[in-house]
Parts: structure tokens; sequence; C-alpha cells
């Protein structure tokens, strides 16, 4: 007798299905998992035995043949301990398996008969709701997150008992999802930060139309201060850019208290850290930090005391905003569409363009800031350099706006954005490709001369251009302008302005 059971599976952020086909036949013992099983699968085996005996059900001592369909696609994980062992157990009439099918089940079990909290429960569950299939059987400590995904019903079981239990009396109500908003942080505040206001204008630029910006100056200048509060200015997290941030959260095992991430996540490595680390990838095909920053901030400190070729695997996510692995073991498509942020140091000393003494030679310096390639620098919007205060700018420091007020001029400034691309589908200014500049980017004789006269003295990209534009039409956003203004233009190019001033 044969029995399918439905079940799932994830690769980067998508579910797919998955039937776990089991057949009992007589014939001598044997208990064999086919369909591409990885070993994590494999072991299966004895932990679905224990948990039938240990659960007081009876293990046919018969030729057990468990089938993971489609048999050409890599299975990998225990999230099929639970549908192999109800499989079991429904071919040997010792559960109820009238209603089966409108299920998918996943979970792992412990000896025991426990079910396991399991990774990726989130991508399943969404895949469940968009394919009809929205009851979704899954251990209890998965239940809360599953349950963020609008119109699954989630029915979450402590142990591989209560299941059987349930497919016999139908005695449980879907798990009932409520959000536990956090009271949001106010221990960093754009309030604290004294002076640099050109940078402020910069960073609220930045967040406005969600660029890539660089902020470079002398140690102690305050770069990572202001970097660390670009987040207190960003709106929250839409319900769709928060379910796409909370599957990726899924799959890494990241999820701390299962709920419904709204908060824009703001990442930080170490400048110690790997390819790998920062794209993601190795033997799992994990997500790397740039996913885990995606609809957030990825913040490099240090910048250049990354090694070069960790910086360079950038470059690609940073234009295509997605990351793409592929291995004979298959391929993964992770999001990463995040606001890139970094701060560093103008030279090894770090007091070039200060007010100390720069102890460096120009080689020096030059070679210091050639770990940034050509190709790099054009993928940054703006750059912004943190001067050193000196003690009468500290002393005469006036208040400025605090993040709420920041973030107010943000927000209206990413709306009138998400109207103009309704039907685009692109949110902000820096996500625009050729059609949409050339459709939203029109200058006036006047605006075009200035960019002539730009390409005319400096040699400045074909990127380059593109993200100026990108910038202006930001910077007429806040302004509330339909057209982009000759001193939005302006604007724009001064970000352009790198070490000694040079246009990049």
């Amino acid at each position: 007798m044969t029995i399918q059971i439905n079940a799932a599976s994830f690769t980067g952020i998508s579910g797919y299905p998955i039937n776990v086909e089991v057949d009992i036949s007589a014939g001598l013992p044997a208990f064999n998992i086919v369909g591409l099983a990885d070993t994590s699968v494999k072991e299966s085996k004895e932990r679905v035995r224990s948990a039938i005996i240990n659960s007081g059900y009876t293990f046919p001592i018969k030729r057990i043949t468990v089938n993971l369909a489609p048999a050409d696609l890599k299975k990998e994980g225990s999230l099929f301990d639970l549908p192999i062992a109800i499989g079991i157990l429904s071919a040997t009439n010792q559960i109820c398996s009238d209603f089966i099918d409108e299920y998918i089940i996943v979970g792992e079990l412990s000896l025991s008969g426990n079910l396991k909290r399991i990774k990726g429960a989130l991508p399943i569950t969404t895949y469940g709701v968009k394919n009809n299939l929205s009851k979704i059987i899954v251990p209890t400590d998965n239940a809360l997150e599953c349950s963020i995904v609008k119109n699954s019903k989630i029915f979450g079981f402590d142990n591989l008992s209560q299941v059987i239990d349930y497919f016999e009396y139908r005695d449980s109500l879907p798990f009932k999802y409520s959000q536990n908003f956090e009271n949001e942080s106010i221990d960093l505040d754009f309030d604290d930060i004294v002076g640099q206001e050109s940078s402020k204008r910069a960073i609220e630029v930045s967040a406005s139309g969600g660029h890539n910006i660089v902020l470079y100056g002398a140690p102690g200048s305050g770069k990572t201060m202001l970097a660390k509060r670009i987040p207190t200015i960003l709106p929250p997290l839409n319900y769709e850019e928060a379910l796409e941030v909370t599957e990726i959260y899924s799959v890494s095992g990241n999820v701390q208290n299962q709920n419904l991430i709204f908060k824009r996540p703001f990442r930080n490595p170490h400048h110690t850290s790997s390819k790998i680390a920062l794209v993601g990838g190795g033997s799992n095909l994990i997500p790397g930090e740039i996913s885990l920053a995606h609809n957030g901030i990825l913040f490099l400190d240090e910048l250049l005391e990354f090694k070069k070729d960790v910086l360079e695997v950038l470059r690609q996510p940073l234009e295509d905003r997605v990351i793409k692995f592929s291995k004979s073991t298959g391929n993964v498509i992770y999001p990463a569409n995040f606001m890139f942020v970094s701060a560093l140091n103008p030279c090894p000393c770090g007091n070039y363009g200060s007010n100390k003494e720069c102890t460096c030679t120009e080689y020096q310096r030059k070679r210091y800031i050639s770990k940034l390639s050509g190709a790099l620098l054009d993928r940054i919007d703006i750059f912004s350099p943190v001067k050193s205060l000196n003690y009468d700018e500290i002393e005469k420091s006036r208040k400025t706006d605090s993040s709420k007020e920041i973030r107010k001029r943000v927000t209206l400034a990413r709306q009138i954005q998400k109207d103009r691309f309704s039907h685009e589908n692109i949110h902000y200014n820096s996500e625009m490709q050729k059609k949409h500049i050339d459709k939203y980017c029109k200058l006036s004789t006047d605006t075009s001369n200035i960019l002539k006269t730009l390409f005319k003295n400096f040699e400045v990209s074909t990127r380059a251009y593109t993200r100026i534009l990108k910038v202006a039409r930001t910077i007429a956003d806040m302004n509330e302008r339909k057209d982009i203004a000759p001193i939005d233009l302006i604007e724009a190019i001064q970000y352009r302005k790198f070490i000694d001033g040079k246009i990049v």
C-alpha cells in the first residue's frame, strides 16, 4: 500500500513542494529512503523508528520504501522526519488518513517523539498559501513564525502523539498570530551629533532615495556615530518587505522572537570577515551579510581595512540587488537590495586633510586608497567628508533636528517615489534603470549644460552619470519639485567629490 504525504522544502527564500511517498510491502525487513536525499535525511530512519515506538505505536517489521519526489532535486535537512512518520503510520492504518492530503506536514523528530524547531518554515508557509495548501502542520516552536503569513492556517504540535490525535479527532484550531511590537529604541538619535551639518544633509539625501554613501574623514570625527543613526531616520518596513526580510532570517535560523521583522536590518560585519561571510554561499549556500541586510543597511566600518578581494565581491550585488549561487548541488538566488553605507580614513594614519599632521607619504596614501577600485567607486552615489571639529565649533554647537523630525522628511520623499513608481516594479530612485531615468529625469537646457560641462572637464563614467541623475531626482523629490532644477543637479555633483576634491 502506498501513501502520499504533502511536504515541502526551500531553496533560497522560495518554498517548493516535496511529495513523500511511503510504500510498505512484504519481504525482508528494510527501511530505504530514495529521492536524492543527503545524509541528514537518510539519518531520519533511526529518528522516525525510535519516535514511533516511544510514542506508543508499532513500527512495521516489513520492507519500507520512502520516495521523496521529485527525485532530481537534492533534499536536505531534518524537516521530513514528521511526514515520513505520518506516512508509515497511515500506511499501517494506525492513523486516520481521510484528510491528510489537505495539509503540508514538516517537522524534525527527536528519539522520544517530540517535535523540534526547523529552519525555513516561513518560506514553506508562503509557498503553501500561494498554492492553496494553507493548512500546515509544524512544530510548536515554528507556529508563531509561520502564522505571520496572511491567510495561513497553522497547526503547531509538541510531539508526534499530538499530531496523530489531531488527525483522529480534529480537535485543534489554527494558531492565531498576534504581533508583539517592540518599543522603538531611542538610545541613538541624530540630535546627539555635534555639528557635521553637511554630512547630515548627505545622509538624509541617501536615506530618502536609498543611495549608497561613503563617509570619510579623520579618526574620531564621528563617521561611525553618523552611520549607526541612519536606521533611526528610515521608515519601518511594510508587510511585503517585512515578510521578505523575515523569510531570509528564517532560512538562516536567525529569527529570534518569531515575530514579523518590521525594523529595518542594520548589519555591521567586522573587517576580518571573509567573502562567504559577506555574500553567502559555502557548502549549504547560506545567505550572507548582504542578504541579511536586505531592505535595510549594510555598514562596513573601516572600509579600507577589508581585503580588496572581499570588497570586489560587492560589485555585482550592488548593481543587480540579488546574489546568485550556481553549484552542482543546485542554484540559489537570495535578494540583496540594501543601502550600502561605509566609513573610511583617507590615509593609513587617518589625518590627511584634517587639522592634524599627516605622517603618510603620497605613495602610502595612494596605495591605501587603491583598495577601492574604479568599478566599486562607480557604484557609490554619495561621498561625504566628515571633518574634525575644533573647540569653538563644539562649544558653539546648536541643537539640530532629531531623528524623528528627519524621518518625517525621509518618509515624505520616499512616498513620492513609491507613488511615481507604483506601476514600475521598483520603489526608490536608487533602483531606477535607464528607461526610468529617461522618463523621470528629464533636464532643462540650463540643467543639461551643467552636466555637459562636467563631462568636458572631468572623466566621468556612464555609470557615474546615471547615479548623479538619480541623486538629483531624490533631491528634487525632497524639495517637492516635479522636475530636476539646476540647484538639485549641482548638489548631486558635489556628492561625487572624493578625497582631494576629485570627481569620481
